[in-house]
């Protein structure tokens, strides 16, 4: 019984996670570009690991986010734009 508890709640995220993604709005790099500078507009940088250390790429003023911990979005205004920038 717990094998098949297992089994479903890893099923469900695996359905889930897709449909939550296609929700989520994209922004080209030249629409980003466009917005640098802009008070209400925060980046996120959350690569882990290798990935932003061995990059030779950073966003300027680019919130470095470890651990994937989003919680400090609470420290800004509501009508913030957040953009996720990752691997």
């Amino acid at each position: 019984m717990k094998r098949v508890v297992s089994f479903l709640i890893v099923l469900a995220v695996f359905v889930a996670t897709p449909l939550f993604a296609a929700s989520v709005p994209k922004m080209d790099k030249e629409e980003l570009k466009s917005q640098l500078g802009s008070e209400n507009l925060v980046i996120l940088d959350v690569r882990q690991g290798r990935d932003w250390s061995t990059s030779e790429f950073k966003i300027k003023d680019a919130l470095r986010v470890d651990g994937g911990d989003l919680s400090v979005v609470k420290t800004y205004p509501k009508d913030s734009t957040f953009v996720l920038y990752c691997a």
